[in-house]
């Protein structure tokens, strides 16, 4: 990508343009967010609006260069480094304060101090960090795990894993016994004494995990239309992780359609959305959510135009969505990720990416999408050719704005055909097939019903059989 075309990019999470150099706050709370999370790059002499290169005065360049350099060595601590250099477009100079990803975080203001001077970045915004936030930065730097921490609110042989170990034994044909929970790092010691970790309580049935992890649960709604305005159906599913994924995925299932049609001598069945991509996307967001955020769950939301899915934590650095094709692997739960893997739940390292792009590219009609979205991290499948259909107005509107008689045509044709022609208003090019599939009776009915209505003059075939529409006939 060439400079010019970096500086149309939008202002996100690496990414930030001043049009000269910002207060000593404004970019100290940037270049500790930056380290804090996935590194970044500002550029000095960029206008915002309209987005312009308008350089910096070339004078003045190793003094405003000095004066960066200054700010972030003295307002900011542990001590980042970072790569400035000088930059041009079009004749104009720009000052580039590039900041890589540090690895002893938190990274935070001195005058502020790390409690009220830690900074992350949310989306193009620099966030004060909440303390649990601060609590997995400082995992981060101790290289632990949220899931790998101890529980200490109960004893680990009083913790109720039986349908874990049932589980587990159906899927590996192995014993879940101590031994294996060491080797898993489902337990570890502590004083002399084994200790559950966070991990095994998410696999677990017991009272303890959803008094302290309400949150680690997935929400799935079916919603009429386009908007959350009305559910068609919902399911609170808060089982024990190990489970939770494939009672999303048959939810998904129970929601959305699948076509049959002949290829050769074989009828081959497709569903309407590209099944192994959700479902792969559904076990990722379960893996690899940020269990550490309190009280927020995973969403998995169906319309009638797209499916939507929500998973709390934002993308891991190392991960790039623009190279989905790429096996790309990071962890963020380094004990709940093996489990699943030992569970053939997950593929090998790498390979869910890859299997999305796959299978997408066998679903030309639906465009994926990928956002960060505050602290959470959301996918869309979405219908390229949805058009959302025509409100339901009874047959009233057949009097309104056609002048039919809807009580003559009931009397002398029946309802069937008030209902025929209200679907074709609807849809112009819809089939006789299509129409005796809806209203359950044999084609040739549907045909016999078209005929009548055509010759009494109520109905109208305008172009040719596969690509004409139907036309309602005013009645004068």
């Amino acid at each position: 990508m060439t400079l010019k075309d970096t500086i149309q990019q939008l202002e996100g999470r690496r990414l930030e343009f001043k049009e000269v150099i910002p207060t000593k706050a404004e970019l100290e709370k940037t270049i500790v967010a930056f380290s804090n999370d996935a590194g970044g790059v500002l550029y000095l002499g960029v206008r915002n609006e309209p987005r312009e290169a308008v350089g910096l005065p070339e004078a003045n360049l190793m003094e405003i260069e000095e004066q960066v350099s200054n700010i972030i060595h003295d307002r900011c601590t542990p001590v980042i480094i970072p790569d400035i250099s000088v930059v041009s477009i079009d004749d104009n100079y720009l000052l580039k304060v590039e900041i890589f990803r540090g690895n002893q975080p938190p990274y935070y203001l001195k005058a502020s101090g790390k409690n009220k001077g830690t900074y992350i970045r949310v989306g193009s915004s620099n966030r004060l960090a909440t303390p649990e936030i601060i609590a997995e930065l400082e995992r981060q730097r101790r290289n632990i795990s949220f899931d790998s921490e101890l529980i200490f609110d109960k004893a680990l042989s009083d913790i109720d894993i039986a349908n874990f170990k049932a589980f587990y034994k159906e899927k590996t044909g192995e014993k879940l016994d101590e031994n294996s929970l060491k080797k898993l790092h489902l337990v570890a010691a502590h004083q002399d004494q084994m200790k559950a970790t966070q991990a095994l309580l998410f696999f677990s049935d017991d009272p303890l995990r959803k008094e302290i992890f309400p949150y680690a649960k997935i929400e799935c709604g079916r919603f009429k239309g386009e908007t959350m305005d009305q559910f068609i159906d919902q399911k609170t599913i808060d089982s024990n992780i190990a489970l939770q994924a494939e009672a999303a995925y048959e939810f998904v299932l129970r929601h959305i359609n699948r076509g049959a049609k002949v290829k050769g001598v074989y009828t081959e069945t497709r569903w309407e959305y590209p099944i192994t991509a959700i479902r792969e996307t559904i076990r990722n967001s379960i893996v690899h959510r940020d269990y550490s955020l309190s009280g927020k769950d995973i969403k998995v939301a169906i319309y009638d135009d797209m499916i939507e899915i929500t998973s709390p934590g934002t993308l891991l650095p190392s991960i790039n969505f623009t190279e989905m094709e790429s096996r790309q692997s990071d962890i963020r739960n380094k004990v709940i990720a093996p489990v699943f893997k030992k569970l053939g739940i997950i593929d090998q390292w790498g390979n869910g990416l890859k299997l999305i792009a796959e299978e997408l590219k066998e679903y030309p009609e639906i465009e994926f999408k990928w956002f960060e979205k505050g602290l959470q991290f959301q996918v869309q499948f979405i219908k390229k050719n949805y058009v959302a259909p025509k409100p339901d107005k009874g047959f009233g509107f057949l009097v309104d704005e056609f002048g039919l008689d809807i009580d003559a045509i009931e009397k002398n044709l029946g309802e069937r055909s008030l209902v025929i022609l209200k679907m074709m208003f609807e849809n112009s090019k819809i089939t006789s097939i299509e129409l005796a599939e809806v209203i359950d009776v044999s084609e040739s009915t549907i045909k016999r019903d078209i005929k009548e209505l055509t010759d009494k003059k109520y109905l109208d075939r305008k172009g040719s059989k596969k690509a004409g529409d139907w036309i309602i006939i005013k009645q004068k």
